[in-house]
């Protein structure tokens, strides 16, 4: 392993370790730039227009970015898109149970997980807490919780497939029946009493670090790496840059997962809030506003499929995306990527730059592709869009595998797309 990939791995897993939850990784990356010397602002506050680094948060989504020395009104963004939130389960307002002397956790699907990777796995318990004066806290617990199966003995038909019900089969236990419950685990975690804990959003996570694989430590196991793979790069990325003639930003959203359209997701005002801001502490017209909107770019990262060593019919014949060969470009007929022929170049130059190779990622006709917050911050604000990523194997598994140098390389040519204008 090389010293870059070193690095990788202990900044993104540190990462992914601190932040079980959208919430968590808001304010861990609001803090990492913070730390760097960039001002915190709220959604109350005045824009400012000086030269130097902004962040805000607004629930689980954070954005940052910088103005530089020679801002203008019709200075571009550059926007690198992402997204906070993973696959898994979202425990309901009523969560705890008992049952045949279990204490027992009752959750939602959030998204499109992966089922079974959730299973006979040590889980933490996260989120965050609203207590009675309004305020709010995080909180994250050590493994305690485990879905668990049930013994072949009792199915024996159990390999030749299992098939889970959601409501009946998901329910995690979290110690015999006397434990505590939810909330009062959470309020430990948090250090606040339980009496004045009145209401919270709580999830799942994975309880199990970060892992370096492969024969030369070249691959990462880790949960959350959809996408917070490409919340690490893009923040690694803006801290890096010192920018000239555009205003270089992060933009990282929450709810991707269950379709964006929240107050903090992609289909929501959050972005074009800040870019506004910007805007009016520029005193820009609406003119210098369009004419700034159509010379700016949004990269769009997300991950993708790597070609699956078990399953390589499973993707396009030709098209063949192989984990540790670069990012990825990301096309789709029906525009659930937003890339064109445009964005395609843009990408390939960056990466040359970069000194990176390419890919290209396009679905097979017979199994449809998902999609990212792309198409979606393309519509919204008219803004040109391509979308990228890395491949990795089994996305949406509460444990995912990705190459470290294609993280890597992510990192690189962000580097590039926010140095300048395009």
């Amino acid at each position: 392993m090389t010293d870059s990939q070193t690095a990788t791995f202990g900044q993104l897993a540190e990462l992914v370790t601190a932040a079980p939850t959208s919430y968590h990784a808001a304010a861990v990356v609001a803090e990492q730039f913070t730390t760097a010397g960039f001002t915190r602002v709220h959604d109350q506050d005045a824009w400012p227009a000086t030269p130097g680094g902004y962040v805000i948060v607004r629930d689980g989504a954070v954005i940052a970015w910088r103005i530089p020395a020679d801002v203008a009104a019709e200075t571009p963004v550059n926007v690198v898109a992402a997204h906070t939130d993973s696959p898994g389960f979202r425990l309901k307002p009523e969560p705890d149970t008992e049952r045949a002397g279990w204490r027992s956790v009752n959750a939602e699907v959030y998204g499109g997980p992966l089922l079974n990777s959730w299973l006979d796995r040590d889980l933490r318990i996260a989120g965050r807490l609203v207590l009675a004066d309004g305020t709010t806290r995080l909180a994250s617990t050590e493994a305690i919780a485990r879905i668990p199966q049930l013994a072949v003995h009792l199915d024996r038909e159990v390999n030749e497939g299992l098939k889970l019900n959601r409501q009946q089969h998901t329910r995690a236990v979290v110690g015999l029946a006397d434990q505590p419950g939810v909330v009062e685990l959470l309020a430990a975690a948090a250090e606040v009493d339980a009496d004045t804990v009145v209401a919270f959003d709580g999830f799942f996570a994975d309880g199990q670090a970060p892992a370096r694989i492969g024969g030369g430590g070249e691959l990462i196991a880790s949960g959350r790496l959809d996408n917070l793979v490409s919340v690490h790069a893009g923040t690694q990325a803006l801290l890096a840059t010192e920018p000239s003639g555009i205003i270089p930003m992060l933009a990282a959203f929450d709810h991707e997962e269950v379709g964006s359209d929240t107050r903090s997701g992609a289909g929501g005002p959050f972005l074009e809030d800040v870019i506004t801001g910007i805007r009016e502490s520029l005193d820009a017209t609406p003119t210098e506003a369009r004419r700034a909107a159509a010379a700016s770019w949004v990269v769009s990262s997300d991950v993708g499929h790597a070609v699956h060593p078990n399953y390589p019919d499973k993707h396009d014949d030709d098209v063949r995306p192989i984990a540790g060969d670069g990012t990825i470009i990301k096309t789709n007929a029906n525009q659930r990527y937003a890339t064109d022929g445009v964005g395609e170049a843009l990408w390939r130059r960056l990466a040359a730059t970069a000194g990176t190779p390419v890919q290209t990622f396009v679905s097979r006709n017979t199994i449809p592709c998902g999609s990212t917050v792309g198409p979606i911050v393309a519509t919204r604000l008219g803004m040109r869009t391509v979308d990228v990523g890395i491949p990795m194997l089994s996305m949406h598994s509460a444990r995912e595998v990705a190459a470290l140098v294609d993280i890597a390389a992510l990192e690189a040519v962000l580097r590039e797309f926010l140095r300048a204008a395009h």
